[in-house]
Order: C-alpha cells, then sequence, then structure tokens
C-alpha cells in the first residue's frame, strides 16, 4: 500500500462552540452554538510553528502540548502519515474552561484538519468521532462540535461503562426546531473541567437518575419539536448541577433567578457559563433579565445554533472559500 502524501496548500478548518449536558442530559445531549475558533494548518519542511491570536493567545502552548497539534499528530499517526513539519494558526473566539467546549474544538479542528491534508488514506466520520471522543473522554461535545445541530451521543460497550475507554462512540444529529436560540452569560473568570467533575458523587439516588431520564426525553422533544413551552421544566436536573453548584455559586445564583423569571437557564457544560434555551423572539428579554443579575464582568452572547458543524472554508487552491460545505 502506498504511503500517504500531503496536501500542499493550506488547510482552513471552522469549528462551533457547544453545550454539554442542557440539563438532563449529561454527558449525553450536546448543542452548537454559532460561536466559532478558525484554524489554519500547512504542511512545512520541518518544525513546529503554532500561532495563536484571541482567547488564550497568552496562556496556550506552541508546541507539542497545544491541544489542536496533539489531535493532529494522532490524526496523522491513525492515516499511518508522517509530516515534515507542520504551521498551525489558531484565531480563537470561543473562551476557553468556561462550559463551552473549547477543548472539543480544538481536538475537532486537529482531526478534520489532518484527514483534509493527508491524500492517499482517509478517516471516515464516525473514525473521526471515535477519535475524537477518546482525547475527549467523552461524545458529548465533539458529536455536536463535529455534526452541528442538536446531538445525542451514547457510548456502546458491552457490560459496565466507565469512561470512554474501549467503547464505540455513536451520535444521532437531529434539526432543533427553526426559532429555537440560546443566550449564553459567560463569566470572566474560568473553572476547570475537572475541578467541576470531581465534585460529582459516584452514586446517586434511583429517584433522581429516574426523573433525569424523563426530563431528557422532554427535553429532546421540546427541542425539536418546537415546545418552547416545554423547555423550562425539561431542563430540570439533579445529577449534576446541584453538586456542582459549591464550585461556582454565582452561576448557580443566576440559574435560579432566570428560572424563577420563567427562562430555560442551565450550566453549560461542566460551566461556569450558563446557557439559557430560549426562542429568537425572547432572546432580548433574556438577555435584559440575565443583565440585572448577572455578576459583575459576565458578558451574556446572544448565539445562534449552528447547523453545518466542523466545516472546510478551503478551495481546492488553498484560498479562502466564498461558501462553506460540510
Amino acid at each position: 500500500m502506498p504511503s500517504p502524501v500531503f496536501r500542499a496548500a493550506p488547510v482552513r478548518v471552522r469549528v462551533p462552540a457547544t453545550s454539554a449536558n442542557l440539563g438532563p442530559g449529561f454527558d449525553s445531549l450536546g448543542l452548537a452554538l454559532g460561536l466559532y475558533d478558525e484554524v489554519m494548518v500547512r504542511i512545512a519542511d520541518d518544525g513546529l510553528r503554532v500561532d495563536v491570536a484571541g482567547e488564550g493567545a497568552d496562556t496556550v502552548a506552541r508546541d507539542e502540548t497545544h491541544l489542536v497539534v496533539r489531535a493532529l499528530r494522532r490524526a496523522f499517526d491513525r492515516l499511518g502519515a508522517r509530516p515534515p513539519g507542520l504551521e498551525v494558526v489558531c484565531a480563537n473566539r470561543i473562551p476557553h474552561a468556561r462550559g463551552l467546549g473549547s477543548s472539543a474544538a480544538a481536538i475537532c479542528a486537529g482531526i478534520v484538519a489532518a484527514r483534509a491534508l493527508t491524500v492517499g488514506a482517509t478517516l471516515s466520520d464516525d473514525e473521526v468521532l471515535q477519535l475524537a471522543t477518546d482525547m475527549e473522554g467523552h461524545p458529548d461535545n465533539v458529536a455536536a462540535c463535529l455534526r452541528g445541530g442538536f446531538t445525542i451521543a451514547w457510548l456502546d460497550q458491552a457490560g459496565e461503562i466507565a469512561d470512554a475507554a474501549g467503547a464505540t462512540a455513536r451520535a444521532l444529529r437531529v434539526d432543533p426546531a427553526a426559532d429555537l436560540a440560546a443566550v449564553a452569560f459567560v463569566p470572566d473568570r474560568p473553572l476547570s473541567t475537572e475541578v467541576a467533575r470531581g465534585l460529582l458523587p459516584k452514586l446517586v439516588p434511583h429517584t433522581d437518575a429516574a426523573r433525569n431520564a424523563g426530563r431528557s426525553a422532554l427535553l429532546a422533544a421540546a427541542l425539536t419539536g418546537g415546545r418552547a413551552d416545554l423547555l423550562l421544566a425539561a431542563t430540570q436536573d439533579r445529577l449534576h448541577q446541584d453538586y456542582r453548584a459549591p464550585a461556582m455559586p454565582e452561576s448557580a445564583a443566576l440559574i435560579a433567578t432566570l428560572r424563577a423569571a420563567g427562562h430555560a437557564a442551565v450550566v453549560s457544560g461542566a460551566g461556569p457559563t450558563v446557557l439559557v434555551l430560549t426562542t429568537k423572539d425572547q432572546v432580548q428579554a433574556v438577555i435584559e433579565a440575565g443583565a440585572r443579575t448577572a455578576p459583575a464582568g459576565w458578558t451574556a452572547f446572544d448565539l445562534a445554533v449552528d447547523g453545518a458543524g466542523t466545516v472546510s472554508l478551503t478551495t481546492a487552491d488553498g484560498a479562502w472559500a466564498g461558501n462553506e460545505s460540510r
């Protein structure tokens, strides 16, 4: 079998922010949002050059530990490809460590860019999802980032599933209702996902698990069926948000205030961002309600639902594309 060769022109990839869990759908439900990172990768003659602008520019590494670079390397290894050098340029808009899927975006960008740069070897979409899940540890954010829209992700494995190790990642993408919108209230301080996950108990009451199963099913119906009147009830959670509240008291307080006003507010991913699921005609009302109670330094983002997922912004000759395709 001939060795893979590399595309001479650079590849540019756009990846959306994502919100996972959406209240009751712990580690399974995800939504792609209209806030994007863009990554350009070029095969170089030698070495590694990494340039970062925007979010994380002052803190992220510029070496082999950079998450986009790690994802590129993992994908190239899977493709049996060994690039002589890499040039990576990241334009970041997704806030880091805020619960909006910045790590999933970096992983998906690196894997998809490596696939696009390699000629003579392929990764299927399912293989891309699996590789991204292996790196992220769970499929909820990466599924939404890769496929866009509203996604339901799960792991197939015989017996007990403790994590993604040895499991097959699966995802179902569904178009949400056309009038669905989201507002993200983003704090100016990060929260480690590891810290937030470490607060979760190993066991939960059966009644809480049963309640969340029902609310997750209701949420899927509400998001796809245009039942905005059900969003508040459908986003109730007993599996993770209360346990994590001590690590993000400002987020918990904002959620309580917004929900008391009738808005479907949840912790976005592991937090501390607060996400409100709403309709396009209610976005301004949500922003105004949040502005009255959000702490100083928090920013409200009016976010459309992204329907495309990870896209290439590159034409065959390497120029920026005018129209985007998956």
